[in-house]
């Protein structure tokens, strides 16, 4: 069967290699569509230190169960999560499930853009696999691990009722985080963005203003203006960039929260006032990933209607292309979300 794997930093390429087989406790899944996350495109650029796995967003059909799986019937559509938590380690325990480390070591074989891998009975045992909702197409579910990335954050800071938020940075997964801060009760979100095609999917859902972050006396007056001079409640710093987090600082209101949430460059370093952020008060809270339970709540809410998603797909191509499909997520003017379809697409 075919897979895209990288081979060396910028190059991922089509291979030919065995098709796997499910064994005791495990299943195989025939891919119907992966999306291209932006950890992947850190990846093909060497900027994600000894992970070289592609594509964790994959939905498909169930083709093969091995002995013993008895929550899974073939022929049913399905989410996979890539990676599981322990449970029981002193960090699962103290509940930063995310931060088990066990957590990453677990994966999808041989990945999520191939035409089926296999899928551990440690993920089938642990709920991993999330049969998809009759109303969910294919684009839906490739979306569901980065909202719910962006909803364990949400659980992990806390917003106050009725929060000023601002979202720093509009790729995919800033905006489902906008669209998830309405679900919880956001008053107001304001967000920064330089592609004009993604300022206009955050103000088609969750956005209240927009502004291009090259003009920098543009975003800190859309935050006077929504708070009166306070600052907001929560800045989300949605993106890698190192002068997000300082606009995440000043931002924020005395008290509030700054959540580092996008992947920051190997090796970054911020320069900034300590006594400020000391005196200030600001918390700081990194999140990273997410568990099957978010998964499923956010499944829940888009099943329910109230969390749109198959809009913010903008190009979808067949894993053939999946070189060209990684180029195309690397233009923010061009793309939104990225998805490569696989064998089991049409059957959908």
């Amino acid at each position: 069967m075919k897979v895209g794997v990288l081979r060396a930093p910028g190059a991922v390429v089509l291979e030919d290699v065995p098709r796997p087989v499910a064994g005791p406790g495990e299943i195989v899944v025939e891919l119907a569509a992966c999306g291209v996350c932006g950890t992947d495109l850190e990846k093909l650029r060497g900027n994600y230190a000894g992970k070289t796995t592609l594509g964790h967003e994959p939905a498909g059909v169930v083709r093969e169960i091995g002995e013993g799986v008895t929550s899974l019937r073939t022929g049913e559509r399905v989410f996979v999560h890539h990676h599981v938590p322990c449970y029981t380690c002193a960090v699962c325990q103290r509940g930063d499930l995310t931060f088990c480390p066990s957590y990453g070591s677990t994966n999808l074989d041989p990945g999520g853009f191939a035409e089926a891998f296999r899928v551990s009975a440690e993920h089938v045992r642990k709920g991993a696999v999330l049969p998809l909702a009759a109303s969910a197409t294919w684009e839906d579910g490739a979306l569901l691990e980065p909202a719910a990335c962006a909803l364990t954050a949400i659980h992990s800071v806390h917003p106050p009722t009725g929060a000023t938020v601002a979202v720093l940075g509009l790729g995919p997964v800033g905006l489902l985080y906008a669209r998830l801060l309405r679900t919880v009760g956001a008053s107001w979100v304001g967000a920064t963005e330089i592609s004009p095609l993604r300022r206009d999917a955050g103000l088609r859902g969750g956005v209240d203003a927009v502004a291009d972050p090259r003009d920098p006396a543009a975003f800190p007056e859309l935050v006077r203006q929504a708070t009166g001079g306070v600052g907001v409640d929560l800045a989300v710093v949605a993106t890698g960039a190192p002068s997000a987090v300082r606009l995440a600082f000043e931002s924020v209101r005395r008290g509030g929260t700054v959540n580092l949430f996008g992947l920051p460059e190997a090796g970054s370093r911020l320069d900034i006032d300590v006594q400020s952020w000391y005196l200030r008060g600001v918390r700081v809270v990194p999140t990273y990933a997410t568990t099957e339970k978010d998964i499923a709540a956010v499944h829940a809410l888009l099943a329910s209607g109230r969390l749109a998603l198959r809009d913010l797909t903008t190009d979808k191509l067949p894993l053939d292309r999946v070189a060209e499909a990684f180029d195309r997520a690397r233009h923010p003017d061009s793309s939104v979300k990225v998805v490569v379809t696989g064998p089991a697409y049409s059957g959908g």
